[in-house]
């Protein structure tokens, strides 16, 4: 079942702004085309309550290894009970 995204409600624009991107959000995820990354941490995570495919966002990045095989960590996804690093090289 997918939520209405057109207020049935008489309501001000920024609120029904609002409640059509709360209802695609939800649709979005239902449909598995939107995974729940909205936590963002500096390192990876080591408490809490994750599911398989969840992706927490490094709020910290910076360029990590040596010369010519730098890299940035975009973040990390749980995969298999265990957090695995998401990397991007830098091309420097």
């Amino acid at each position: 079942m997918k939520l209405n995204t057109t207020p049935r409600r008489h309501v001000d624009a920024a609120q029904a702004q609002w409640e059509r991107q709360l209802a695609n959000a939800v649709n979005a995820i239902a449909e598995g085309r939107q995974a729940a990354f909205y936590t963002a941490a500096a390192s990876v995570p080591t408490t809490g309550t994750y599911a398989e495919g969840d992706f927490v966002l490094n709020s910290a990045p910076a360029e990590l290894g040596s010369a010519s095989s730098k890299y940035i960590i975009h973040g990390w996804r749980y995969v298999s009970g265990a957090f695995l690093q998401c990397r991007f090289l830098t091309g420097n």
